[in-house]
């Protein structure tokens, strides 16, 4: 799995830097294991686009480390969102993982997303959570560097020609300069 010194650096170096890993979910008997294709950076307090903005609270608790642990919150209720924490202990950063393609497991995924298959399975934030049946309750703070339940592997890294830098999405309270950083990476041609 991936080392905790590979989490302790900055968020937008790790975001990049993701792509092509794996991440390896076990549940019971079952291995569920994806690539990722899709991922946004947050940095620390000043960054309007980041939870760590508003300060330590109790859910943004998770970003201010230490590094290589999950932090898993819900949006509007409904969406569980899988981040991992990044920068050293004390500095707030994590990095959102936006869309993945089913490598082991594609069946269970499936079923854990309603019987939603292709594209749709894994092309965005929540869906990937669902996929991977990642929830607040019980990943939120969850070690990944421990090789249980939930971790990344090396995969196969993401040659810099077929990555793309853009802006992040969903992010309209966040100051323009912010809005409009190019700090989410995605690999070129894939399709979650």
């Amino acid at each position: 799995m991936l080392p905790r010194t590979f989490y302790a650096r900055p968020a937008l170096e790790v975001a990049r830097d993701l792509l092509g890993r794996h991440l390896v979910r076990h549940i019971g008997q079952e291995c569920l294991v994806g690539r990722i294709v899709e991922t946004e950076a947050y940095g620390g307090a000043l960054d309007s686009a980041s939870h760590a903005s508003r300060g330590l609270t109790p859910r943004t608790a998770p970003m201010f480390g230490p590094p290589g642990h999950a932090y898993v919150y819900l949006i509007y209720g409904m969406h569980d969102m899988l981040n991992v924490v990044t920068d050293p202990s004390g500095e707030p950063g994590a990095v959102l993982l936006r869309a993945m393609t089913p490598i082991r497991g594609e069946t269970q995924m499936i079923a854990h997303r309603g019987g939603r298959r292709g594209r749709v399975l894994s092309d965005g934030p929540g869906k990937l959570a669902q996929a991977m049946n990642v929830s607040v309750a019980e990943l939120n703070r969850h070690d990944l560097c421990l090789g249980e339940r939930l971790w990344l592997e090396p995969g196969e890294p993401v040659p810099d020609i077929q990555v793309r830098a853009g802006p992040r999405v969903g992010i309209d309270y966040a100051e323009p300069a912010d809005r409009e950083a190019p700090w989410r990476f995605l690999v070129t041609g894939s399709s979650p």
